[in-house]
């Protein structure tokens, strides 16, 4: 019998003995216990010992932020069972220096942590609490999971892809999740699987102005190829040591915060067990670009100081995560620090929670508290809210775990270079979207890593991960390049409206079948995930022009495509005649564009070149059609496509759609 079930029936126990002893009604008896076992948020599975969070009534919130002693509140009641049980401490969770009228607003001043000897019985304690009516909700403490990666150094390395490529930067030939040309060494490396950055960033590169929080081991905020893209608070940093200089209740948070007990304090990466997580996490995001140096990050600017700004929000160090309620108050630090992307490649196991409904009303209420509040916090003028995007999970499960699995977040899983789920990726429920993760692959007994993802780590150096961890920064990336890009063009996007476009700007998925070799041995029934990794693979340049609102037409590379522009028009049943507009000579020679043709409604092109590019098309809407195919009548108009060329992509000449046959690209 598991714990769960254990404590339920201990409370039953003691409901039954309670009415038995004192004689009251049974009518009566039940609707209280009914009440009490609803204050229980969650249980006391995987709970951290001599921890409890409890949130109580506004009136004792009050008294309790004016208690001169850790201990004691005021409150009669609430003091003798503090004292009965022993607490060490108690503690409000969420910090009230900044926006604290909002955060009263949203009672986040009523949320406390319980400290006490880690022999109390915490289910007995919970129980004692409980009972109180100024406690009105009792969470236990149950501890993320750290995430477990094995980081190989990367010491030296060959080129042995092209090299043409937009920066300067040695290992970028190495990242060929940014751009694959199927030369990677692993097997079956497929070219197009890959987030299509590179045309991106002929748009952008990212702006200063734009904050991605890392919660995450510490970052290496010292790294040559990360420094400069730090946030920095320039009254801390020039500020007395040990003094909040800036007075938001963080003392020395130069660069961002340590939120774990044991370590609070300054960021740090050196315990034991420390993996480099948070700082490979942080250079996909934003390495400096074009510096000569190292990696490129995804929104690290073009080498003149405009890349994307991190903060570093510490929840785990030494292997050991945070608990529920320091990770809230990193979440709420990110919020009231100005970070409007919240990157998270941490969460509980798959499957360890079943459903959204028990998420937001139970198991980390606290965490749920702490995310609403960065999403409604609007910290740049260009986005109406903040963007939460998570990790899928590592579990090689059919659902994703939580945070990452809630409906109002954005979930990624992982690919590999060759275009497939990698064996360890969470896939089905919950997953939003897919990114490259990277993967390992044995040959001759020898470990081979090319196909794992390359950033940076702690001490200038630099090292090749798999997982979905590596998988999701590239998705927080492009959300801080879309932010970027719609600052760059004057557009303000909702919420709702960027994740719409993260989740539908992608590489489409079509048909796997057959078997794949996992790394460690056995094989993955590639079928089990035919559309279930999300909605695709995701596409920097297509998110941009949906920022943009610019439609992208993707056309195979060396075949012929006819496409049907007026499938792109409208609801696609416009009655168009195309006319001879010329496509440029620069998008031509990129595309390697050999002929063009118009002929009725439709565009026959032939592009021998990866790559994307805009084209402005002209046409004839509305009319009649006459003999001989013309139209009378109707009147000339034009729009502005994006023309994407990628190795894989089919196209029906019946419908102009792309299809993609027996695969994913």
């Amino acid at each position: 019998m598991n714990r769960t079930k254990l404590f339920i029936l201990a409370l039953a126990g003691i409901f039954a003995v309670s009415c038995a002893t004192d004689n009251v009604d049974n009518t009566a008896s039940t609707s209280v216990d009914a009440a009490l076992l609803k204050k229980f948020v969650n249980t006391p599975e995987e709970a951290i010992k001599g921890e409890l969070i409890i949130y109580v009534d506004d009136a004792t919130a009050e008294q309790l932020e004016g208690a001169e002693m850790a201990t004691r509140s005021g409150v009669t009641a609430l003091d003798a069972v503090l004292m009965e049980i022993g607490a060490e401490n108690i503690k409000q969770v969420f910090n009230l220096k900044v926006n604290a009228e909002r955060k009263r607003e949203r009672g986040m001043h009523r949320w406390f942590t319980v400290s006490m000897s880690e022999d109390a019985d915490l289910d007995v304690v919970a129980k004692t609490l409980a009972e109180l009516d100024v406690v009105e909700r009792v969470q236990f403490s149950n501890r993320v999971v750290a995430p477990k990666v094995q980081p190989t150094e990367i010491t030296s390395f060959e080129a042995t892809r092209a090299t043409n490529l937009p920066f300067n930067d040695p290992m970028l030939v190495e990242q060929w999740h940014y751009n694959n040309d199927g030369s990677v060494d692993f097997p079956n490396a497929k070219a197009g699987a890959d987030i299509n950055l590179f045309d991106a960033w002929e748009l952008t590169t990212g702006r200063p102005d734009v904050i991605v929080a890392v919660v995450d081991e510490g970052v290496c905020y010292e790294h040559e190829d990360l420094k400069a893209n730090m946030h920095v608070i320039e009254a801390e940093l020039n500020g007395e040591e040990g003094v909040d200089d800036d007075g938001n209740g963080y003392v020395d948070d130069v660069y961002g915060f340590n939120f774990l007990e044991k370590d609070r304090g300054p960021i740090c990466w050196t315990r034991k067990d420390d993996s480099g997580h948070g700082t490979h996490v942080a250079g996909t995001i934003a390495a400096v670009n074009n510096n000569g140096i190292g990696v490129s990050g995804v929104a690290g600017g073009s080498g003149n100081g405009d890349g994307v700004r991190l903060i570093s929000c510490q929840i785990i160090s030494g292997g050991i995560a945070a608990s529920p309620a320091n990770t809230a108050e990193a979440i709420m630090y990110a919020a009231d620090r100005g970070a409007c992307v919240l990157q998270n490649s941490w969460g509980f196991g798959a499957g360890q929670l079943p459903n959204d409904s028990t998420f937001e009303n139970g198991s980390t209420t606290v965490e749920v508290e702490a995310l609403k509040y960065f999403m409604e916090t609007k910290n740049h003028p260009n986005l109406e809210g903040g963007i939460v995007i998570f990790a899928a999970g590592n579990d090689g499960k059919p659902v994703a775990g939580y945070p990452a699995a809630w409906n109002k977040l954005i979930a990624v899983s992982a690919i590999a270079p060759d275009g497939l789920p990698t064996y360890y990726t969470c896939y089905d429920r919950g997953c939003n979207v897919s990114a490259p993760g990277g993967e390992y692959y044995v040959r001759g007994g020898t470990t081979i890593d090319y196909g794992c993802v390359a950033s940076t780590l702690p001490d200038n150096k630099y090292a090749r991960m798999q997982g979905t961890s590596m998988a999701c920064p590239h998705v927080s990336g492009i959300a801080a390049l879309a932010i970027s890009y719609a600052a760059d063009n004057g557009i303000v996007l909702t919420l709702p409206e960027l994740k719409d476009i993260i989740v539908s700007s992608v590489t489409g998925f079509g048909t796997l079948s057959g078997n794949k070799v996992m790394y460690g041995g056995g094989t993955m029934n590639l079928q089990s995930y035919t559309n279930k990794m999300g909605t695709g693979l995701i596409d920097a340049y297509r998110v941009l022009m949906a920022v943009r609102g610019t439609t992208c037409i993707p056309v195979p590379v060396g075949e012929q495509a006819i496409l049907d522009i007026s499938n792109y028009i409208g609801d696609g049943k416009c009655q168009i005649k195309m006319l001879q507009s010329e496509i440029p000579a620069d998008v031509q020679e990129k595309l390697g564009i050999t002929d063009v043709k118009f002929m009725g409604n439709k565009l026959i092109v032939t592009c021998t070149k990866p790559g994307s590019a805009l084209v402005t098309l002209k046409y004839i809407a509305g009319g009649t059609i006459v003999g001989g195919g013309q139209i009378t009548g109707g009147m000339e108009a034009q729009q502005e496509f994006a023309l994407i060329a990628r190795p894989g992509v089919k196209v029906d000449e019946g419908t102009g759609s792309p299809i993609n046959p027996g695969g994913w690209l």
